[in-house]
């Protein structure tokens, strides 16, 4: 079995009411799981399945798509070990844009859940910095939400940090 097979197997057992079904697409696999339980979920992954590395976190906006909430994060774990990946997602409603922090899982976690929270504005309760990384700090908007007005050419120059 794969190290997706064992992840997905290993979830439906650990947290049957968290586990919310899974994906595949071009051969990859991928759980969901509320987002409720998506630190002791990683947890499980990191310690028992060997998936020792956050790769990547970030937030997909389905606005105007039919799915189970508007905002969707996705982790992108590696392990070492067993030289695989595996992705694990949760849901986050549009009315309530937060999620538990995994900064005490990876070090690295928290820089990423800064650059979601500054594109898309979802929250990450427990993220010991949580302020803008790429955006002028003063920023009012989170300009990856598909709903965010773009004025086009000549945007940037409304920053205030780039009027001269």
């Amino acid at each position: 079995m794969s190290l997706e097979d064992d992840a997905i197997e290993a979830l439906k057992a650990r947290f049957p009411e968290a586990f919310q079904g899974t994906g595949e697409h071009a051969g990859a696999k991928w759980a969901y799981v509320k987002r409720e339980f998506v630190v002791p979920a990683l947890t499980m992954l990191k310690n028992e399945l060997a998936c020792e590395m956050l790769m990547d976190l970030t937030a997909v906006d389905y606005l105007g798509k039919e799915t189970p909430e508007r905002f969707c994060i996705v982790y992108q774990l590696f392990s070492l070990s067993k030289n695989q990946y595996f992705r694990l997602k949760a849901w986050v409603p549009e009315n309530d844009p937060q999620i538990d922090s995994i900064w005490s899982l990876w070090k690295a976690a928290p820089w990423a859940e800064r650059e979601v929270w500054d594109l898309y504005g979802i929250t990450f309760r427990g993220n010991p910095d949580l302020r803008r990384i790429m955006l002028p700090f003063d920023y009012n908007g989170h300009p990856l939400r598909k709903d965010y007005p773009l004025i086009g050419r000549g945007e940037r120059q409304n920053f205030p940090r780039y009027v001269k």
